[in-house]
């Protein structure tokens, strides 16, 4: 999968060895310590399976307490918004997610809310952030599965309304961005973007 280009990534300024960081604090950003980077919002949605953003907002706050950091909660609102945007995190429908160890005949074992949830996209790397295995024993939120048929549908439906958006809005950059993520949906889940993609390639050409 390729990786999204800088337009969509979050205003923030790198932290160590992670490209996209999220600071914390009040420092200067140039010092501050990293919350996580967009992959390892992907790596936290990935151990629940699915999150609404407040708990995964809920889970950048207390990986930052252990690292004796403050959260500068609009970055960690900008990063996932920047990742849901970059396809990394992807909204999930109410259908495609389930609570672990429930019976799928019991309505109350399903998420009624799960348009709300957020799962892992085409365009991510999961990765793991320091300290992630704590969050199960810390988080008041169950274990989740996520349906990976019907997310790709909602995502490929999504890619769709997306491109015709960012016709609307004239943005070419933003355009060639959703090209690549024609080409990292096939490679995550079965589905065929080719009349997408075309029709990206022929307005890019325009």
């Amino acid at each position: 999968m390729t990786d999204r280009p800088s337009d969509d990534e979050p205003h923030a300024v790198p932290s160590g060895d992670e490209p996209h960081a999220v600071p914390c604090g009040d420092n200067d950003a140039t010092d501050a310590p990293s919350v996580a980077a967009r992959d390892e919002l992907a790596g936290i949605v990935e151990l629940f399976g699915a999150l609404t953003r407040a708990e995964l907002a809920d889970a950048l706050s207390e990986l930052a307490f252990k690292r004796r950091a403050d959260v500068d909660e609009a970055a960690v609102d900008d990063a996932i918004a920047a990742a849901t945007a970059g396809y990394v995190i992807v909204p999930a429908p109410a259908d495609a997610v389930h609570v672990v160890g429930g019976d799928d005949s019991d309505p109350s074992n399903h998420e009624p809310e799960a348009d709300g949830l957020l799962a892992v996209g085409p365009a991510a790397f999961p990765t793991p952030p320091p300290n992630v295995e704590d969050l199960p024993h810390i988080l008041d939120v169950p274990d989740r599965t996520v349906d990976r048929d019907r997310l790709a549908g909602a995502t490929l439906d999504r890619l769709e309304r997306d491109v015709s958006a960012t016709v609307d809005d004239g943005n070419d950059a933003r355009l060639e961005a959703l090209l690549e993520v024609t080409y990292d949906i096939e490679a995550w889940a079965a589905v065929d973007a080719t009349r997408i993609r075309d029709r990206v390639v022929r307005l890019l050409d325009e």
